[in-house]
Protein backbone atom coordinates (compact mmCIF):
# COMPACT_ATOMS: atom_id res chain seq x y z
CA UNK A 1 0.00 0.00 0.00
CA UNK A 2 1.62 3.23 -1.15
CA UNK A 3 0.42 5.40 2.09
CA UNK A 4 2.22 3.97 5.02
CA UNK A 5 0.99 4.74 8.55
CA UNK A 6 3.60 6.21 10.83
CA UNK A 7 1.29 6.21 14.78
CA UNK A 8 3.86 3.94 15.98
CA UNK A 9 6.79 7.00 15.44
CA UNK A 10 4.55 9.33 17.46
CA UNK A 11 3.61 7.02 20.24
CA UNK A 12 7.38 6.57 20.51
CA UNK A 13 8.23 10.48 20.67
CA UNK A 14 5.09 10.83 22.92
CA UNK A 15 5.93 7.71 25.22
CA UNK A 16 2.00 6.47 25.21
CA UNK A 17 1.04 2.88 24.70
CA UNK A 18 -0.95 1.34 22.17
CA UNK A 19 -4.24 1.38 25.15
CA UNK A 20 -3.80 5.05 26.04
CA UNK A 21 -4.02 6.37 22.81
CA UNK A 22 -6.85 4.02 22.01
CA UNK A 23 -8.72 4.78 25.53
CA UNK A 24 -8.31 8.83 24.87
CA UNK A 25 -9.23 8.28 21.22
CA UNK A 26 -12.04 6.91 21.66
CA UNK A 27 -11.42 3.61 19.61
CA UNK A 28 -10.86 -0.08 20.69
CA UNK A 29 -7.08 -0.91 20.70
CA UNK A 30 -7.93 -3.94 17.94
CA UNK A 31 -8.96 -0.93 15.75
CA UNK A 32 -5.81 1.09 16.31
CA UNK A 33 -3.87 -1.81 15.45
CA UNK A 34 -5.52 -2.22 12.36
CA UNK A 35 -5.17 1.08 11.42
CA UNK A 36 -1.43 1.31 13.03
CA UNK A 37 -0.24 -1.93 11.13
CA UNK A 38 -1.27 -0.25 7.60
CA UNK A 39 -3.96 -2.76 7.37
CA UNK A 40 -7.43 -0.51 7.16
CA UNK A 41 -8.93 0.31 4.06
CA UNK A 42 -9.92 3.73 5.01
CA UNK A 43 -10.38 6.09 8.46
CA UNK A 44 -12.76 8.66 9.08
CA UNK A 45 -11.63 12.34 9.21
CA UNK A 46 -13.36 12.57 12.96
CA UNK A 47 -10.68 9.90 13.94
CA UNK A 48 -7.46 11.46 11.98
CA UNK A 49 -8.50 14.69 14.15
CA UNK A 50 -8.65 12.84 17.14
CA UNK A 51 -5.65 11.28 16.98
CA UNK A 52 -3.60 14.28 15.93
CA UNK A 53 -5.29 15.86 18.78
CA UNK A 54 -4.57 13.42 21.36
CA UNK A 55 -0.76 13.39 20.25
CA UNK A 56 -0.51 16.83 19.38
CA UNK A 57 0.47 16.64 15.79
CA UNK A 58 -0.71 16.77 12.08
CA UNK A 59 -1.87 14.22 10.18
CA UNK A 60 1.00 14.66 7.86
CA UNK A 61 3.09 13.45 11.22
CA UNK A 62 0.76 10.22 10.89
CA UNK A 63 0.50 9.39 7.17
CA UNK A 64 2.81 9.83 4.40
CA UNK A 65 2.53 8.11 0.85
CA UNK A 66 5.44 6.26 -0.72
CA UNK A 67 5.59 5.50 -3.98
CA UNK A 68 6.22 2.24 -5.19
CA UNK A 69 4.60 0.40 -2.77
CA UNK A 70 1.39 -0.68 -3.99
CA UNK A 71 0.70 -4.30 -4.19
CA UNK A 72 0.34 -6.19 -6.70
CA UNK A 73 -2.81 -7.14 -8.18
CA UNK A 74 -4.38 -4.54 -5.98
CA UNK A 75 -7.12 -2.10 -6.60
CA UNK A 76 -4.51 0.23 -7.92
CA UNK A 77 -3.20 -2.14 -10.65
CA UNK A 78 -6.70 -1.62 -12.34
CA UNK A 79 -6.79 2.10 -12.46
Amino acid sequence: MPIVVDIDVMLAKRKMSVGELAERVGITPANLAVLKNGRAKAVRFSTLGALCDVLECQPGDLLRWEAGEAEEGGEAAGR
